[in-house]
């Protein structure tokens, strides 16, 4: 297998520091967040605008890589699951993926709501949803 190399566009500025105390999930009281992009990416933010549903593609560099298994939300009344069968950030390949609502575009910054990203967060893509449209 050949190696892949992936570089963040950005960074996430969130309250969200401790991953204990995060939503699991972005509807489940995710505070508004930024999402912060290098420059490079400027011409990539032009056509954003408030309102948009977008994905986010996040590295969840603080997850663990060796998980294969997992109780469903951490609880351990469920039995063991497949990761690839659940939202779990640990899991072989750490990619996150948030559908988020853009609310403001200032310059190199984003500001999203319901993003249960950790603040530091590498950003690796923003794609808009499509909802039935093409």
């Amino acid at each position: 297998m050949s190696g892949y190399a992936v570089r963040p566009v950005g960074r996430v500025a969130s309250p969200l520091t401790d991953p204990d105390l995060a939503p699991k999930q972005g509807d489940e009281g995710a505070p508004e967040a930024w999402l912060v992009f290098d420059e490079a990416y400027a011409p990539a933010l032009r056509d954003l605008r408030p309102g948009a549903d977008v994905l986010v593609l996040t590295w969840l560099d603080q997850a663990r890589r060796d998980v294969l298994v997992v109780h469903p939300r951490g609880d351990r009344s469920r039995p063991e699951t497949g990761v690839f069968s659940t939202r779990s950030p640990h899991r072989p390949n750490p990619i996150g993926l948030h559908r988020v609502r853009v609310r403001e575009v200032d310059g190199l910054r984003v500001r999203v709501a319901d993003l249960e990203a950790l603040d530091g967060t590498p950003v690796l893509d923003v794609k808009p949803v499509l909802d039935g449209e093409r």
